[in-house]
């Protein structure tokens, strides 16, 4: 099997690139992003363009699956209308053009926010992503457009992804002693390690799975939780205060998250993974502390 994998610099891919390389059933890995990827292996074949250039579809012949991976979480580092460019529209021509190639398998790690506040979602839940928080509206608006346009396309949602090579944000918070102070009970979400969410994506690709699949470790945490594993002391700050230092970080450093991230942190997320342990054979192999420990 040939893959293409698109956003082959981001943080999961440098935990997938080589778990597909290491793969005896893989003859070789083809890697497109705007940047080179920071992993190397005799089969991994790495290619400039982003998923907006035109002649990208060309270079999709000779591949048998595509795992989408490209994405961006930060509008202030692009207009509105750029990002989701970025992330539904280009997205959908991509796959629209590789399904008139050679690529018969279509995997896209998409995310669990496309439920928005949710206790238990299925796959059957309705798509509700929070007003404002706009990679989980265009994430969302993706699985639409590729549910009903692509219904082979498998549909990975998969938690907060943790481990050694989590995103720089998810870093910086779980580094950090602060939480948000919110009424009792306190929203709870899970996670899932990198590496188990690298084995999800394998899965897919050797199976006839198609469809949305939930992803995370069973055990639920609230951040306050998640936090006082990993210091001794925590300390608790009011929403609005945490929503006005990430605009202003987005304003002045340049790395401000989506706004709408802080919103979700105050409303709980869980989700039900029994249809990817039925379906894909798959089971998290780190529980919620253990995952949440490499980070």
């Amino acid at each position: 099997m040939r893959i293409f994998v698109t956003g082959g610099s981001s943080c999961f891919a440098q935990v997938l690139l080589p778990m597909l390389c290491a793969h005896a059933g893989v003859e070789g890995v083809t890697a497109a992003d705007v940047r080179a990827p920071r992993v190397s292996h005799p089969k991994l074949n790495v290619i400039g363009p982003d998923v907006r250039v035109p002649t990208l579809p060309a270079v999709l012949h000779g591949h048998d699956a595509l795992v989408h991976l490209a994405g961006t979480m930060f509008p202030t580092r692009m207009s509105a209308s750029d990002m989701f460019d970025v992330n539904v529209r280009a997205v959908q021509k991509l796959f629209h053009a590789a399904r008139a190639t050679t690529i018969t398998r279509f995997v896209h790690v998409s995310s669990a926010v496309v439920y928005g506040p949710s206790i238990h979602a299925n796959e059957e839940a309705r798509l509700n992503p929070l007003p404002g928080f706009l990679y989980a509206q265009h994430q969302a608006q993706l699985e639409h457009l590729l549910a009903i346009e692509m219904p082979e396309c498998v549909r990975l949602r998969p938690h907060v992804i943790v481990g050694p090579h989590a995103h720089p944000m998810v870093k910086r918070l779980l580094s950090q002693p602060f939480y948000l102070r919110l009424n009792e009970p306190e929203p709870l979400f899970q996670c899932i390690h990198e590496d188990d969410l690298g084995l999800a994506v394998i899965l897919s690709l050797e199976s006839d799975a198609r469809g949305a699949y939930n992803l995370a470790a069973e055990e639920s945490f609230s951040l306050r939780e998640a936090l006082s594993t990993r210091a001794w002391l925590t300390a608790g700050l009011r929403p609005s205060l945490v929503a006005s230092a990430s605009r202003m970080a987005g304003r002045v450093l340049r790395w401000g998250a989506d706004p709408g991230i802080v919103e979700a942190m105050s409303h709980p997320l869980l989700i039900n993974c029994r249809r990817a342990i039925a379906e894909l054979g798959w089971r998290s192999h780190y529980t919620a502390k253990a995952a949440l420990a490499t980070t």
